[in-house]
């Protein structure tokens, strides 16, 4: 379905915030207010664009206090410096009043014209939408090692889609509410939704060449993203649960250490009563290798134990962003 027919085919979305993190995009803002009005207006009743200044060392801010003052359904914030895509998404989702949000990059490579035909999608009973670039417009080496790492991250986490790094996504408020992302965790959106009981689909999107900026990418988010995957693995699987993943070996080395002793324990025996020739049991390694086993075993365990205390007792995360300033039209009761 072209994003036309599924304009013409739904009906307008009740309110729908925007996020777009901007980091060094002042030759874009213009062009991607324009293009996401004329995406977006049509297709919902009330819309609000959320401009989140991650730190940049160009006019970026000035342009969004432009554009705000032009613009009533434009709203800014500026960090007191970088403090990565994740930070600016939350500080986007925690001021965002529209029961939809979508999230798109600055630099005009995300069409906002897909967003009828996504809506027309999450309609359908899903409540995370995410885009899928079939026919990226990007160098080589930002293309395989994306669908490696795509490769990877629906065989780990059991959500098979085809992109999951694409930054066009639309989802519930309610979605928003529930996550907590930091550090990259904002890639992982749609798997961390999806383990918590949410609906998860994805729909084709255009990808566009980029005209502004250059991209952040390189080798070095490739790695941090496969750190970040082990991390979301271990959130997925023992999140509230820590002491099963670490549980199990420290049980092995704990029964491995008890039974070499053991063993030891009833070769001592056997000597003072005469039914084995006697030998000095401290000189064996097995009681090194037992020690060691039972020390570690039960090191292992009280880690695990002590993540599950904290996990009991923790209290609300602190914000991981500082806010300069907001464009004047912010209300006041924001948070």
């Amino acid at each position: 379905m072209t994003a036309a027919d599924a304009s013409e085919h739904s009906e307008p979305a009740d309110s729908v915030s925007v996020i777009v993190p901007v980091y060094n995009e002042e030759g874009s803002l213009q062009q991607l207010i324009q293009q996401i009005r004329q995406g977006l207006e049509p297709a919902c009743r009330q819309l609000e664009v959320l401009l989140v200044d991650d730190g940049s060392t160009d006019g970026s801010w000035s342009v969004i206090q432009k554009l705000a003052q032009q613009h009533s359904t434009v709203r800014g914030i500026q960090f007191r410096r970088n403090f990565g895509k994740a930070a600016a998404l939350t500080a986007g989702m925690s001021s965002a009043t529209g029961d939809l949000i979508l999230m798109m990059d600055a630099d005009l490579q995300d069409d906002p014209a897909e967003f009828p035909a996504m809506l027309s999608k999450l309609r359908t009973g899903y409540d995370v939408v995410n885009g899928w670039k079939q026919r990226r417009l990007d160098p080589w080496h930002k293309v395989y090692p994306s669908r490696v790492f795509n490769w990877l991250v629906s065989s780990l986490t059991g959500l098979v889609l085809h992109d999951h790094n694409c930054g066009l996504k639309l989802f519930r408020a309610a979605v928003a509410a529930e996550l907590r992302i930091y550090g990259e965790l904002h890639r992982f959106i749609p798997v961390l939704a999806f383990s918590r009981g949410f609906r998860v689909t994805e729909v084709p999107v255009n990808h566009r060449p980029r005209e502004f900026g250059h991209s952040k990418y390189g080798i070095r988010r490739f790695l941090r993203g496969l750190l970040d995957l082990v991390t979301v693995k271990f959130l997925i699987s023992f999140g509230k649960r820590p002491l099963h993943a670490t549980g199990g070996f420290g049980l092995a080395f704990l029964c491995a250490g008890v039974a070499g002793l053991f063993w030891l324990s009833l070769c001592w025996i056997l000597m003072r009563t005469g039914m084995m020739v006697p030998a000095s049991i401290g000189q064996r390694p097995l009681l090194a290798y037992s020690a060691a086993s039972m020390l570690l075993g039960g090191q292992i365990l009280s880690v695990g134990l002590l993540a599950e205390l904290l996990i009991a007792n923790s209290q609300s995360p602190q914000i991981d962003y500082s806010i300069r300033s907001r464009t004047d039209n912010f209300t006041d009761d924001r948070p």
